[in-house]
Parts: C-alpha cells; structure tokens; sequence
C-alpha cells in the first residue's frame, strides 16, 4: 500500500511544513525522532530550526532572496575586491609612492589587513582538506561553481591563488634562512597534500574550497572570534546536508545557506570557542561540570570511578560539547544527531544528556578499565549505534 511507517512519517512533515505559518513545537517535535532526508525535507527543516527561515512561509522567497544577494555582495567585498587590488598591485610603479604599499607599517593600512587574514586564510585552508577524509565528498567538485570568482576573464586573486601565493613565499623564507629546507613549512599535511588536490582543472572548485570561503567570510565579519580550529568541523555537515539537496533550485545556493545557518548556530554555540569565557555561566567548562554532574545524577557508581581515576570531563568532553559530537561519528550518523539536537528547544541541554548516555552505555567496561585503558575508550568512543546513544538520551531526559 506504500503507506509504511516511512512515508507516513514523511507526510507528517509535509503535513506541518504545508502550512501558511508553520507550527514550531510540532516541527522540533517530528525532527527530534530524526528527519527524512527525502524531498529536501532535512534541509528544510535544518534551515528553520536554526532561525533562518521564518514560521510564515509567506516571507520564504523574499528574504533567500535577499540573503543570498547578502552573501553575494561579501563576496564582492572580501574575496573579489582585495583580489583586484593584489592583482592590480605591480601593474605600474608609482603606487609604491602611495599611501598604501605592502611595506607601509600603518596598521590601518589595507595591506596590513591583507597580510593578517592570510595568517587566518592558511589555517582554515589546513583545516578544511582534512573535512572527512573517508568520504571522496569534499574533494568533489560541485555542480554550481562560484561564477562571480571563477570567470576565466578574472584577472584577481583568488583564495586559492592567494594559498598558493602565501604558500610558496613562506617555503622560500624557510629555506633561505637556514639555507635548508625548512620541514615545517606551513602546508606540511599528509605526503598527498598539495598534488592531490591540484586535479581540478579551471573553472571547477571542490566543495572543500566552497568551505574555505565560508569559514574566511565568517572570520572577516566576526574578528572578535575570527576563525578558531573545530568551525571546519561544525560547518562541514551544514554545507554537506545542503549541498545534497535533492531540490536543485536550493542546492544551488547551498554556500549562501549555509553561511547564513552557520552563523546562527555559532551565535549560539561560539562561547565554547572562546577561551575568555571558559568559567561562565556561558563557557564550556560549565558545560563539561554539567556533564558530570548530570552523570552524578543518574549513575553515581560511575561518576565516582571516574572522578577516583581522576579523568577529567575536559578530556573527552570539551571535544564532544564544542564539536556538537561531530568528530565521534561518522557522518549520517552526526547528521542524525543534529536533527534532535537542532530541535532541542532548550538548545543543546539535549547535548548534556547525550554525553551522559554515552557514558552509561559503557559504563560496564569503563567500571574493569584502568586509566589508560578508559581515556582511550573515552577519545575514540566504541559505540557507533547512534540510535541507541539517542534512545537511551531520551530515557535520562524522560526520567528527570
């Protein structure tokens, strides 16, 4: 009859997705049991849950519309402009006479600011090849190019360029000083790093380079944070999730999205990423306390091992609460997290529970284990049936 439980679920979030104003509490109720990925309905979902539609569909077309022109315009701004002026730079000689050279130690100088997002440039390009190394996903090129960065009549500098660029002057810095070559030049990642990636020919960009951009649009809108180590992490299954839309007319524009979505949920969770707040209310040592002494709660015997072999919630938990649990499972199985913890009203105490259940599942051999046995267990988490960690989440949060 096609009417299994599946597409009954789905028509129950076309039921509530179907109205002029969508009913939030029934939404966070259906996806917190997990969202079908089917007809778009998690990117849907994902981009209300995270403020970035309004309830009132009436208002969708409007506003994609003018955040994506948003995106567009701090491309121009951030990426197109500066690479003009580089690109331009050398042309002729007189502008060495100008106010604004490379060498003018003003700190207001545009080239000062140049050189500084260059430092933020390398370290998010680092990050973003390493996104998921199992999945040939971010090495892919997409369907939708940026046209606005690779039109073949560009003469500018581009991101990638201007990695190569940066690259390349401090390899030689490197090995000019000391005469050898230096083994720490800044891109030293795995043996494949640089070859592999270079396949792509003109015209084409991977999604990792998609990445790249958000990750450097966000750091220049937000100095107070910039770019901290573990946003890749954060951004990478958003932009996954979108840019797999089965909706082409959305998968689109997956990049401005996924900006957008990014950006309300670090403004939620970028209190973890700032290490000034760390003891308040707000900082992520309150919330690893909090895993412990949720765990004291529910399961004393364990709390009490681990607090006897002086393991520490900041061993494990720190990278669980500030990654939103994205580094301990493998993709579809984060993704599937993220719908419940999206739909957590109180946003992210759901997290908490999480965390404890994933404890309690093992308890029985971090009970036997030693230090060292259960800091291991701890670091790369032996469990990859999130159904069950999320299941028995559920049951710490229905017994409170």
């Amino acid at each position: 009859n096609g009417r299994g439980p599946a597409s009954l679920r789905i028509a129950d979030f076309q039921e509530v997705l179907g109205e002029p104003t969508v009913a939030l509490a029934k939404l966070r109720d259906l996806c917190f049991s997990g969202i079908p990925f089917d007809g778009g309905l998690r990117c849907l979902c994902w981009k209300i849950l995270l403020n970035y539609l309004p309830l009132e569909k009436a208002l969708w077309s409007s506003l994609l519309k003018k955040q994506r022109d948003l995106y567009s315009q701090f491309l121009k701004e951030m990426i197109i402009q500066p690479g003009i002026a580089k690109a331009n730079l050398g042309v002729s000689r007189e502008d060495v006479t100008l106010e604004d050279h490379p060498l003018n130690p003003n700190p207001d100088s545009r080239w000062n600011t140049y050189f500084k997002d260059n430092e933020v440039l390398l370290q998010i390009d680092k990050d973003v090849r390493r996104l998921y190394p199992d999945m040939a996903f971010f090495q892919r090129p997409t369907d939708y190019p940026c046209l606005l960065i690779l039109d073949p009549q560009n003469e500018f500098e581009t991101l990638r360029k201007r990695v190569e660029q940066t690259t390349l002057k401090s390899q030689t810095v490197a090995r000019n000083r000391s005469g050898v070559t230096n083994v720490s030049s800044p891109l030293k990642t795995s043996p494949n790093s640089l070859s592999e990636y270079e396949v792509l020919p003109n015209g084409c960009e991977a999604h990792w380079e998609v990445v790249e951009r958000i990750l450097f649009i966000y750091a220049k809108l937000n100095p107070g944070i910039a770019y901290v180590q573990g946003m890749n992490e954060i951004v990478g299954p958003l932009y996954y999730t979108f840019a797999t839309d089965p909706n082409s007319e959305w998968k689109e524009h997956a990049e401005a999205d996924t900006f957008f979505c990014f950006t309300n949920l670090m403004a939620e969770i970028r209190d973890n990423f700032i290490k000034s707040l760390d003891d308040s209310q707000c900082g992520i040592t309150y919330k690893m306390e909090k895993v412990y002494s949720t765990l004291k709660e529910k399961d004393v015997e364990l709390y009490l091992k681990l607090q006897e072999q002086n393991i520490k919630p900041q061993f494990f938990a720190f990278r669980w609460l500030t990654l939103l649990l994205s580094q301990e499972f493998l993709l579809p199985d984060v993704i599937r997290i993220w719908d419940s913890l999206f739909a957590d009203d109180k946003r992210f105490d759901f997290l908490l529970l999480v965390c404890c259940a994933m404890l309690t599942l093992i308890r029985d051999q971090l009970l036997e284990g030693d230090f060292t046995l259960n800091m291991r267990l701890l670091q790369d988490y032996p469990i990859s049936d999130v159904h069950l960690i999320l299941k028995k989440a559920k049951e710490l949060q229905d017994s409170e």
